[in-house]
């Protein structure tokens, strides 16, 4: 079964204080669905038509226990806390078997 990989990146963030209070809750939720923190942080460096943004990349077992972790009541908590404060292009892909 192929990975699922969930990348996201935060187009703008329009209050810090409540981005933080988000990762507080975000990040054990979705450890404890079973997702590893690959990358998370500042672009390193930006090519082509790509736009400098901070970028977090986790795995998941599979993309369904991606969407799982996106639907869990521990991380509908931590987007209720985030709410409006980051706007981010979030998606889940699918690994190469």
């Amino acid at each position: 079964m192929a990975k699922g990989y969930w990348i996201a990146c935060y187009r703008s963030v329009s209050d810090p204080a409540a981005l933080a209070e988000y990762a507080k809750l975000g990040g054990p939720a979705l450890i404890a669905a079973g997702g590893k923190v690959l990358a998370r942080g500042g672009t390193a460096k930006v090519f082509e038509a790509g736009i400098e943004q901070r970028t977090v990349v986790l795995e998941f077992e599979s993309v369904e226990k991606a969407i799982a972790a996106y639907n869990s009541e521990g991380y509908k908590a931590a987007r209720a806390v985030l709410g409006n404060a980051a706007e981010r292009d979030l998606r889940i892909v699918e690994g190469v078997g």
